[in-house]
């Protein structure tokens, strides 16, 4: 058998396990849940780079993310990477997805996808591949194998996305018994298994599709967890995500590492993916990467200036690659687009959905409000009583108390969670005769009307 036909029988062979999303919206869960009810403070940043000839800068972290396809009989692949950078001064946060069909140069083993290092060398050479093509250090790594990923979603009680559009493909040879994705445009609140529909869904867009919807699905996933109505799922949670989850982290940093996600979340996560152009070679696709666009938007994202030196490097190392192109490989040339271009589309999208969101949100708001307001009580305080109290409070409002939970986890901060955008609900719900602050969503899976979590601030007023 040659190589081509060969690799042929591997595409083949883990094109059923290629799922982009998976440790980028596990990985994101953890830290993420771990941010909104622990608060560490650590010298976890406060380190010395490497030099090397690698771009470094000061407060920076960089993390690699992978997420692997592990199986009994096969190291696997990662088929999932990306590289998460921290500010530790602004915190910011930044995302780089790096394409699994990124054709670098993997160290002893010559050019070839990037997936393929870890299938070649584990992590380690994975880290080696990563920082050859980026011309950074990497500080850590996490990985994640994606066999729990339904599980996860199922634990966080699903995530909603919007569809952007038909997505159907029937593949009888894929598994035991079979692959079928079936998914109608709009918005739907999906379970672990209809999540794996959605990320692993490949079309003429190939793998740059599928990085867009990682993107999308991190977001969507980390608006779940950021919700204090997750607290009660925290246990189950946990569960799952400590039995994927390898990391030279340990649980102090991750916690650490968290609150700093958390508050970039709040901000807005910067999310880019290695700029490039596709490639194929028969029917196997590749993605090339510009090098030199690479390391200046690394620069930027590091607020660093290249140096004289380090932009003669990139230059050779571009230079290089260029040469390594097989004849045969077809490169696709994508046009150009301006940037006023560019933005027509992007605006025209985020008008059409801003009001779409708004007549569902007018809609909802215009229902007639339940005769009896249902709502549950998370007492997070740290005191048995306060949850009692709050439930009494309540009932004298003419609001129906279903449960009253005692958490063992703490929550700084009394809230009060809408889970409809029903008027009349939530005007019921801005009167309540304690402090709290007031989040209005909508979840319609949900059995009550809202979500009452009383904090330690409760008892603290209390005192």
């Amino acid at each position: 058998m040659s190589r081509l036909e060969k690799r042929l029988t591997e595409q083949k062979q883990v094109q059923s396990r290629r799922m982009l999303i998976i440790l980028a919206s596990l990985f994101m869960f953890l830290v993420v849940t771990g941010a909104s009810y622990y608060w560490f403070s650590t010298n976890l940043f406060d380190r010395t780079k490497r030099a090397g000839g690698l771009m470094t800068a000061q407060n920076k972290m960089n993390i690699m993310v992978l997420g692997v396809d592990e199986r009994a009989d096969d190291v696997g692949r990662s088929d999932t990477l990306f590289v998460v950078t921290v500010d530790t001064n602004t915190k910011e946060v930044a995302m780089l997805s790096i394409p699994r069909d990124t054709r670098v140069k993997i160290p002893g083993h010559g050019y070839d996808k990037i997936n393929h290092a870890y299938a070649e060398g584990g992590h380690k050479l994975s880290q080696q591949a990563v920082e050859g093509l980026l011309g950074i250090p990497i500080d850590h790594y996490i990985m994640i194998n994606f066999n729990a990923f339904n599980k996860i979603v199922d634990a966080v009680g699903g995530v909603d996305i919007d569809v952007e559009k038909r997505m159907y493909y029937e593949d009888p040879y894929d598994g035991k018994d079979g692959l079928v994705i079936d998914l109608r445009p709009g918005l739907q609140h999906m379970d672990g298994n209809t999540a794996i529909q959605y990320v692993r869904y490949r079309d003429e867009e190939g793998d740059i599709g599928r990085v867009q919807r990682q993107q999308k699905f991190i977001r969507a996933l980390m608006k779940e967890v950021a919700s204090p109505s997750v607290i009660p799922r925290i246990p189950a949670i946990i569960q799952q995500v400590s039995a994927a989850v390898k990391t030279d982290m340990s649980t102090t940093d991750m916690l650490s590492l968290a609150k700093i996600l958390n508050d970039a979340y709040k901000n807005g996560l910067k999310a880019d993916m290695v700029p490039g152009k596709p490639a194929y070679i028969s029917d196997i696709s590749y993605w090339l990467p510009d090098v030199v666009a690479l390391r200046q938007h690394l620069a930027q994202t590091l607020g660093v200036k290249m140096e004289d030196k380090y932009v003669a490097t990139t230059k050779q190392e571009a230079t290089e690659y260029e040469t390594s192109i097989p004849k045969e490989m077809k490169v696709i040339e994508t046009p150009k687009v301006t940037k006023n271009e560019e933005a027509k589309p992007k605006q025209a999208e985020k008008l059409k959905e801003s009001d779409k969101a708004e007549d569902t949100d007018k809609a909802e708001a215009k229902k007639p409000a339940p005769a009896k307001i249902k709502v549950e009580v998370l007492n997070a305080s740290g005191s048995e009583e306060a949850g009692r109290e709050v439930a009494a409070a309540l009932r004298r409002q003419g609001l129906d108390v279903v449960s009253v939970s005692n958490l063992t986890v703490g929550y700084k901060n009394t809230v009060v969670v809408s889970n409809t955008t029903n008027s009349a609900v939530v005007n019921k719900l801005t009167n309540l005769p304690f402090s709290y602050s007031l989040q209005v969503t909508k979840d319609e899976s949900k059995d009550v009307q809202a979500t009452i979590l009383v904090g330690r601030d409760y008892v603290g007023k209390k005192e």
